[in-house]
């Protein structure tokens, strides 16, 4: 059979069945169709997320229902998808594993039927209060023996499930399961192309989008938003002293060291070489200017370890330009940055520069 085989079932196949077990079986199939359609639309993770569970609501007819993802590095789920629920109240809510029922499940990769949630010590009191909570579906998204998340579906019917429909519901987990996985293999990749190999910082390219967006947003709202340009002193130095290797693993500390130090919101780029660059949104030129000298103390006085007893300590040279004043453009505000690095660079080094309306030659050039 090739692959322009047209496969047509007999005129009899559904011959047999109730009138009722046809609805139904033709109902199960525009399901796995809207989902099948749904899942493979879209390679986006949220919009995965939600195509998924608008077909468990469609099939099930919860009140309300959530999806949890399980955050590999703290072992924890976070609600990725809440409805019927305040999903603003759930974004920060963080479920250890063994912890609650969704916390049970994820752990033991086991469903849970609970008809009753009163008499259910492993649910956790997080009920809406326009819609209080009495039973729950609670099933593990499984794939290669882990687990990926949880789906909950509560005051459902229970009462006219059947087995059929208990496996029904298994086979759309398994889907969604393996949706997430695509999802977030996609994701990786999309995080390689900018992502800077030797730093896990954002690449240059990732800034030229970035601030074209930040700069598009700031005009939008009408607030500011700044950058900061910094220059590692004497990196050269270093390579030659000690080799390529030991500074390519200082670029790497450098990185780690700005990811630590930066506030939430903020992004960190490996510019080129020793040179990074710091986006600040909703960031007045003060502040930008303070964050710089506190990132200046916090760099030279950090030890780098890089084994074999070596140790070694760095400074910078920073400098500071802040949208509208400085720069109409991303292009420009990081042209001004760059001009007041290399003022601190071609004088003290070890310092912060901070763009004013002196250096109005400088932007226009």
């Amino acid at each position: 059979m090739d692959a322009h085989t047209i496969v047509s079932l007999p005129p009899t196949w559904n011959q047999g069945m109730s009138a009722e077990a046809r609805n139904q079986n033709w109902k199960d199939l525009v399901v796995f169709h809207n989902l099948a359609r749904a899942l493979t639309s879209s390679l986006e993770l949220d919009s995965v997320l939600h195509a998924i569970m608008e077909q468990m609501r469609q099939f099930f007819e919860p009140e309300t229902w959530s999806l949890l993802i399980l955050d590999e590095t703290t072992q924890e789920l976070y609600y990725a998808v809440a409805v019927g629920q305040s999903e603003a109240a759930l974004r920060n809510v963080r479920v250890p594993l063994g912890e609650g029922m969704a916390g049970w499940v994820a752990q033991h990769g086991e469903s849970l039927i609970v008809p009753d949630l009163e008499q259910d010590p492993r649910f956790a009191a997080t009920s809406d209060a326009r819609t209080p909570m009495r039973s729950a579906i609670c099933m593990p998204l499984l794939s290669r023996q882990r687990t990926l998340g949880v789906i909950q579906l509560f005051n459902c019917r229970l009462e006219s499930m059947t087995e059929y429909t208990i496996s029904f519901l298994h086979i759309l987990c398994d889907y969604a399961a393996i949706a997430i996985e695509n999802a977030r293999a996609v994701e990786k990749i999309q995080a390689l192309t900018i992502t800077d190999d030797c730093t896990g910082l954002y690449n240059q390219r990732h800034l030229q989008q970035k601030i074209e967006e930040e700069v598009t947003r700031a005009r939008r709202h009408h607030h500011p938003f700044s950058v900061i340009f910094l220059d590692l002193d004497h990196f050269k130095q270093i390579n030659d002293q000690h080799g390529h290797l030991i500074g390519s693993r200082l670029l790497a500390g450098i990185g780690q060291c700005l990811r630590l130090h930066i506030r939430p919101g903020d992004h960190a780029f490996r510019y080129g070489g020793d040179e990074f660059i710091l986006l600040l949104p909703e960031t007045t030129k003060a502040e930008a200017e303070q964050i710089a000298r506190n990132l200046r103390q916090k760099l030279r006085s950090h030890v780098f370890e890089m084994g074999s007893d070596l140790r070694l300590q760095v400074s910078a040279s920073f400098g500071v330009a802040s949208f509208p004043e400085d720069g109409r453009t991303g292009h420009q505000i990081i042209r001004m940055a760059d001009a007041m690095m290399y003022l601190v660079k071609g004088s003290t080094r070890d310092d912060v520069a901070v763009a004013d309306r002196n250096t109005e030659l400088l932007r226009n050039s």
